[in-house]
């Protein structure tokens, strides 16, 4: 009974979660999008130690915010910023003991990024960036005896995200001189990676309340205590006096969060979920400075998924479809309202939804 008590409160502090921080021009990176449902990955009781889960992220930001307001001008003058970014998240799990595994997740990374703006304002191109993004290991302990307690677990997770991925890709840029190109350090939301070591934890939880219907919880937060990577914002050119004032001139290592909670449904070998899902990008870190770029924000999404199993494998995609966007007030603006006296606040794309597809081979 105290088992039980624990596991739902725990799922209620999951689905209750406030928004005291805050996400940005794009949904968090690599971080995956699901949880498998494969609830049993922290014990050996069926045999198998190791388990790979790949895992598949599309979407397109194209949609730009000022607070929680769409910015509706910028499409219909065709000054909007377009996105596509896509990951492949392929993650090993070893089971050490029935309450202990250890995981290591490599992300691959293709992006694009389409605008104006940052090639002069006459003509729209286009920079890429390809590449593995952050490379992360975790250890895991499920905080009950999976065998005493098959019908609901909290498991925590710990470890340590490297920098991996190239902070400072280049990219060429178009200027308003016709012909004139420079190379220069792509948008911070095309980047493979943030430059930053980083300590990850993590929160899983599920509580079956019958054979068919059960609760889930996922947490995730990323520290990252380094303030800023270096890396220029000017895409190849010289920083403005205004960039250099607000501490917006190079690229900041922000913290990153992820809120899943919601209730699975199966029927046979398929099982359908729904539940609500939040990203975040906070204005402040949790340890260290919050100067330099970022884009602040969250994204609130409604999340349906379905997952087939059979045997030893899970197929499953998971669509979370936006319900609340917000890019809230950065520390570089914060800074420009109290140069000039006039409130400013920048904007970002968002994504109407995303896409996860993916599977998972128990071995």
């Amino acid at each position: 009974m105290k088992s039980s008590f624990i596991i739902i409160i725990s799922l209620f502090l999951f689905a209750s979660g406030t928004r005291s921080v805050a996400q940005g021009c794009v949904a968090i990176k690599s971080v995956g999008g699901l949880c498998t449902m494969d609830h049993g990955v922290g014990s050996d009781a069926d045999g198998k130690k190791w388990l790979l889960n790949i895992n598949n992220r599309y979407f397109n930001s194209y949609k730009h915010f000022v607070g929680d307001v769409e910015q509706k001008q910028r499409v219909d003058q065709g000054t909007e910023v377009i996105n596509h970014a896509y990951t492949m998240d392929i993650a090993v799990t070893h089971t050490l003991s029935k309450r202990w595994s250890i995981s290591a997740d490599l992300p691959i990374i293709s992006n694009t990024r389409s605008s104006l703006y940052e090639h002069g304002g006459k003509e729209r191109h286009t920079t890429a960036s390809f590449g593995i993004g952050d490379i992360r290991f975790t250890g895991y302990y499920w905080l009950l005896d999976p065998v005493k307690n098959p019908r609901g677990n909290i498991q925590l997770g710990m470890g340590l995200k490297l920098p991996t991925g190239d902070y400072k890709y280049t990219d060429r840029f178009y200027t308003a001189t016709p012909g004139t190109t420079v190379i220069g350090p792509v948008d911070q939301s095309i980047q493979l990676g943030d430059g930053g070591t980083g300590i990850t934890t993590e929160m899983n939880a599920y509580y079956n309340l019958n054979h068919k219907l059960s609760l889930y919880g996922n947490f995730y937060y990323l520290i990252n205590p380094r303030e800023q990577n270096g890396t220029s914002t000017a895409r190849g050119g010289t920083p403005s006096a205004t960039a250099v004032a607000n501490g917006s001139d190079v690229m900041s290592v922000p913290d990153q969060m992820m809120l899943r909670a919601g209730f699975n449904y199966m029927v046979k070998r398929f099982n359908f979920a729904l539940g609500v899902r939040e990203e975040c990008l906070p204005v402040h870190d949790l340890i260290g400075g919050s100067l330099g770029f970022r884009r602040p924000g969250y994204i609130v999404s409604l999340e349906p998924g379905i997952t087939y199993s059979f045997n030893k494998f899970n197929v499953y995609a998971y669509v979370p479809v936006a319900i609340t966007r917000n890019r809230t007030q950065s520390m570089a603006d914060k800074i420009t309202t109290d140069l000039t006296g006039k409130y400013t606040q920048g904007d970002a794309a968002f994504a109407d939804y995303a896409l996860n597809i993916g599977l998972s081979l128990k071995f």
